[in-house]
């Protein structure tokens, strides 16, 4: 089985900064397995799912503008 990590995941020190780049990566859905790996080992949960569930609200709003646009 798998090690547990070093340190807890709430308290890793990955920067929001990075976590967006490797969020948005991921939307368009080229990541390289090694920043993945690296990613997973680094980076904190909590600023994944906060960046992920922005970044999918910024994309949800950005079709509907885009609807409304061709539409009207």
């Amino acid at each position: 089985m798998s090690q547990p990590p070093e340190v807890p995941l709430h308290k890793r020190k990955g920067s929001f900064l990075r976590t967006a780049k490797a969020v948005l990566w991921s939307f368009v859905g080229l990541r390289s397995r090694g920043d993945y790996e690296k990613d997973v080992e680094e980076l904190n949960p909590l600023h994944i799912v906060i960046v992920g569930l922005i970044a999918a609200g910024v994309f949800v709003g950005s079709l509907i503008l885009l609807a409304t646009w061709v539409v009207g």
